[in-house]
């Protein structure tokens, strides 16, 4: 494990006035990056994801340590004007706000940008919001399956023909607190020359937006929304999973040379000089009949059976997983990125990351709602 004087933002201090996934995760995030996070909860059962189970783990969710690591608590009634004060005095010795309140509750105790950058001009202030900070919906509350229906995300996933299916993971709340964990450091950085800070601000629907930009820039062109291929891929064949004799296997022959070599694995080197075939373009003009000739093939014989030939002859593939064998695989346990809590048998992921070839992980465990009141409220938040 890195040196915590070592790491990347080792010194900054960053309040986190978050609760819920996106802006808890851009807390974790650059709290593994070195920062010591400060999370303000409110009192009497702080951050509303504490509650979010089962499953937990004595009285607390485990969605809320997957992204709570390492962090300090503190309590403060944000109604009540000395807490309040003392804040905003905290938030002065501070270098980064986190903050995805209610939308205008920050401005309302004046804890907003304009508010808090007069204070302290070095602040970096990063909001993260539903729907964005400018339009007609910019106040309007949302939460992930509500931005993932708005945006059109749903209209993509599943079966052709279908309903809207959801993404299973958060994939906005987490990726909306990445974009905004990156522009912090952006942000840090470039304060490192102007010596001003400034804001950052990111969205679930900016995300969702950016998560389907490749789809949208073929729409922009067609004028067609993109049709929905389950595990496969609109733009390129072979490229999805298929049954074997015992569990779906995923193939990705992604150009014409993998195609060929793959036709030769199936034993139907035919389908691989077809003129139907001949390109990626009339492999998914062709697709129907295509999936036809191989689908047959790779349900007569074992998934690890099929695994061992075209890893031989270098065509990507896979077992899809569930979350026990995923669990069990050789390569994840290599990695490293699935590791116990501290002071508890609950196992979370740490960041997709690694410095110098280590791994980040949290320096400390999940904290209790208002663990460090005390500690933080005597000594200031730079400890």
């Amino acid at each position: 494990m890195q040196n915590e004087a070592g790491l990347p933002l080792a010194g900054i201090t960053v309040i986190e006035l978050a609760q819920n996934l996106a802006g808890p995760f851009c807390g974790d995030i650059l709290g593994q990056l070195g920062a010591d996070v400060i999370k303000v909860e409110r009192p009497g059962g702080g951050d509303d994801a504490r509650g979010w189970g089962p499953p937990v783990h004595g009285d607390t969710a485990t969605t809320f340590m997957a992204v709570n690591k390492g962090k300090r608590s503190i309590t403060l009634d944000l109604k009540d004007e000395a807490s309040l004060a003392w804040l905003k005095e905290a938030i002065g010795e501070a270098d980064v706000v986190v903050q995805n309140l209610r939308p205008g509750a920050a401005a309302e105790l004046g804890l907003g940008p304009d508010d808090l950058l007069a204070i302290n001009p070095r602040l970096v202030y990063a909001t993260l919001s539903a729907f964005g900070a400018v339009g007609p919906k910019a106040m309007d509350p949302g939460y992930e399956p509500i931005l993932q229906g708005f945006s059109g995300m749903m209209m993509m996933n599943g079966e052709d023909g279908g309903p809207p299916t959801r993404v299973g993971m958060q994939v906005l709340d987490l990726g909306t607190g990445l974009w905004a964990a990156l522009g912090v450091v952006a942000a840090i950085h470039r304060r490192t020359a102007t010596g001003k800070g400034g804001t950052v601000d990111a969205s679930l629907l900016e995300t969702a937006l950016g998560w389907m930009s490749c789809h949208f820039a073929g729409y922009s062109v067609t004028g067609r929304p993109p049709r929905r291929h389950l595990s496969g891929n609109p733009n390129t064949v072979v490229f999805q999973a298929f049954e074997t004799a015992t569990k779906p296997i995923m193939i990705a022959a992604a150009n014409d040379r993998l195609f060929a070599r793959l036709c030769q694995v199936l034993g139907c080197p035919d389908a691989g000089s077809d003129p139907r075939f001949a390109s990626n373009r009339l492999r998914v003009e062709n697709k129907p009949a295509l999936l036809a000739r191989l689908e047959p093939i790779l349900a007569g014989a074992p998934c690890e059976t099929w695994i061992e030939r075209l890893e031989a002859a270098k065509i990507p593939c896979g077992p899809i997983n569930d979350m026990r064998t995923m669990d069990q695989e050789p390569q994840v346990a290599a990695l490293g990125i699935i590791q116990p809590l501290p002071d508890r048998p609950v196992r979370t992921v740490h960041l997709p990351l690694s410095l110098d070839g280590e791994r980040l992980r949290p320096r400390g465990s999940v904290p209790a709602a208002g663990e460090h009141t005390a500690e933080i409220r005597v000594r200031g938040v730079k400890g």
